[in-house]
Parts: structure tokens; sequence; C-alpha cells
């Protein structure tokens, strides 16, 4: 007997066990799929195929069963977002709906999907976003401002969150069902819009293909063309050669002219193939133009005062030791930035003055500061 056979393993299939050789060690069975169940969902790619994620780590949480013991083992996501692997799954939920083994939710065995995702997280906030992205799919164009826009994405992303992280959600489930009710109408043209348009997208997508077949079936004959050509020129060239008493360079250079004309004539009407039937199909799928304007950003909307009626900054500058460096820069190195000693000075002056308007606080006992040795010096502070 062999000393690998034992790792041959026991296979279990659907409807009862197989028979096995005698050197198979049955302490260590390998379980195949024995799922009948076609499971939708997950997240599909462009081409409408749904890519899932496994990793050799994977282990049933239930049944405990590894990717080591079963390389064919395929775990499946749930409504509460649990992994179960499809065995589990025929055996807890064949007969109707079951409660989890991981969080006692009832489930159906047709709510299972595959895993797209490595992190169930992010599996959770995907399918999340895509079941609110049917219902709250409100343009910029359905709102008089802008700032009711933002307020509706706020909401938008006050849901997900509320459903991502399971916070009351009972009533972000009505919340959903009120704004459901109170914009069918809205809901059901923009649904309409975004089929047009994914439609419209099709239709261009497709238009692409076929000129690009119908320009390299154009390209493939007009260089048979070519050859064809260089060789009738060849020969009556040599023809020529033969019965004319011309010069023969005058001969070969009118022939390589007239060739040069017939190329020029075949790449022109190459670039010119298909370009009229695409601006016919933009012009016909073209719409009203539903742009939004881009108004300039007004950071303070309400009126406030800088002190400008206050300050004025001196034209010959001031006797700033500070910023000496900056002011004798010739190169402007350090003004590279957009830096300005104006603006400094401005900055100072409107700090001085900004407190000058204010009343002084009463019912405290005025401060007397020491006067420095020598008289009007330099202002010291109060300890």
């Amino acid at each position: 007997m062999s000393s690998r056979a034992w790792l041959q393993g026991k296979t279990v299939r659907k409807g009862g066990v197989n028979g096995s050789s005698a050197g198979t060690r049955s302490g260590t069975p390998q379980v195949q799929s024995t799922s009948s169940t076609i499971f939708g969902g997950g997240v599909k790619d462009a081409s409408g195929r749904t890519t899932e994620f496994f990793s050799m780590d994977d282990q049933c949480p239930v049944c405990k069963s590894d990717r080591y013991l079963n390389p064919k083992l395929r775990l499946l996501v749930s409504s509460c977002y649990h992994k179960m692997c499809e065995s589990c799954i025929d055996r807890l939920f064949t007969l109707g709906p079951a409660p989890c083994p991981i969080c006692n939710t009832v489930l159906r065995k047709l709510a299972f999907t595959p895993q797209t995702f490595e992190d169930l997280g992010v599996e959770k906030e995907v399918a999340v976003r895509r079941r609110l992205a049917k219902d709250f799919n409100k343009r910029r164009e359905d709102f008089d401002d802008l700032k009711t826009y933002n307020d509706y994405l706020e909401e938008v992303e006050d849901i997900a969150f509320n459903f991502i992280h399971n916070i009351n959600v009972p009533e972000t489930e009505k919340r959903v069902a009120a704004y459901k009710a109170a914009n069918a109408a809205l809901i059901t043209l923009n649904t309409q819009r975004e089929e047009q348009y994914a439609l419209a997208l099709k239709e261009q997508e497709e238009f692409e293909r076929q000129e690009r077949e119908a320009r390299a079936a154009e390209a493939a004959r007009l260089e048979v063309e070519e050859r064809e050509e260089k060789e009738k020129e060849r020969r009556e060239i040599i023809d020529k050669l033969e019965t004319s008493e011309k010069d023969a360079t005058k001969l070969i250079a009118k022939s390589r002219a007239n060739a040069l004309k017939r190329s020029s004539h075949r790449l022109s009407s190459m670039n010119s193939f298909g370009g009229g039937d695409l601006s016919r199909l933009l012009k016909t799928r073209s719409k009203a133009n539903t742009a939004i304007q881009d108004v300039p950003h007004v950071p303070l909307q309400d009126n406030w005062d800088c002190y400008e009626s206050q300050i004025s900054v001196r034209v010959d500058g001031y006797d700033d030791f500070f910023s000496e460096a900056v002011r004798k820069d010739r190169e402007g190195i350090m003004r590279g930035g957009g830096y300005r000693v104006e603006e400094a000075w401005g900055r100072a002056l409107r700090f001085a003055v900004a407190g000058l308007d204010l009343m002084p606080m009463t019912g405290q006992e005025p401060i007397n500061l020491p006067v420095p040795p020598g008289g009007d010096g330099d202002i010291i502070m109060a300890s």
C-alpha cells in the first residue's frame, strides 16, 4: 500500500456515501458541494459576471469545515451578513425559513449571495447603497438651490449610516417608505431617464464597434488595392522602358508622382470614412442643455467690517526688521508662494484697531502698569 494513499480522502456526495479504496483514510472526509440551488446576487463587473472572493483561510463558522479539507468549499453571505457554506445552508434552510445559527435572524435559503469583497462591512455598505440608489435618485436640477440639494444628500447619508450600523432600523425604514410615497412620480421619471441614458450609451458603444469593424475592413481593402496598384505600376514602368524612347528618369518620376496622388486620395477617403454617421448619431441624441451654471463662491454672505476705513498701509513702508530679508530678496525666492509684506502689515494694523470700538469693562479696579526706567520705552506686560 502506498504511503500517501490516506491523502486521497473520502468523498461524500448527495444521496449517500460512495465506496472508496482500501487505502483511504476515513478520518479526513472531503465534502464536495451538495447544493443544487443557484445563488444570485453579488456585485457584477462590466461583463455582467459576479466575481466571488475566496481565501485559503476560509472556514465555515457553523460546521468548521475549511478549505484544506474541502478545496471546493464555497461560502455564501446571508442577509444578516454572516458566512456559511453551501452544505450548512442546505441542511438548515431546505425545509423553509430558519434562524441564523449565529445571530438568530430568520433567514431563507434564497437570501444568500456570493461574497464579493474581503470585508463583509464593505459588502453590506455596497448592498445598502445599491438599494437606496434605486429610490433616492434625485439630481441637482430637481432642486431650486444648492443648499436644498446638499440637505438631500445629507439625509441620504444619514439613512445609509443607520442601515449600515443597525441604528434605529424600524424608524429608518419608515423614513424611506414616506420618501417613496411622497416622491413616487419623480422616482419613476428619474429611473426612466437613467434607463434612457444607459440605452444611449449602449447604442453609442455598438455604433462605435461597428464603425471600428468597418474601418478595419476598409483598411484591409485599401491595402489589397495598394498592393495590386504597385504591382500594376511596376509592370507598366517595365513596359514603357522597353517600348518608349523617352528618358527613363522622367518616366519613373512621372509614375511615382501618379502613385503619390493615388495614395493621398486613399488616405483622405479613409479619414473621412464614417465621420458623418457619427455626427448624425450625436445630433439625434442631443437634448436640452441641463448644465448647472458655475456661480462664483462667496465665503461670507453677511456684512462684516474689516476696519478698512480705520487703517491705511503706508506706501513707503515701515522700518520693519523682521521683513527686511523679504524686501531685499531681488530674485523673489521668498515671495514665490505669493507672500506680500504689505498684507502682513495690514493684518497687524487690523489687529491693533480691532478692539478700539468696544466699551471698557466696568466693575474692576484699574491696573497700574509700572513705567520702565528712562521714560517712554517699550510697553511691558503686567505680571
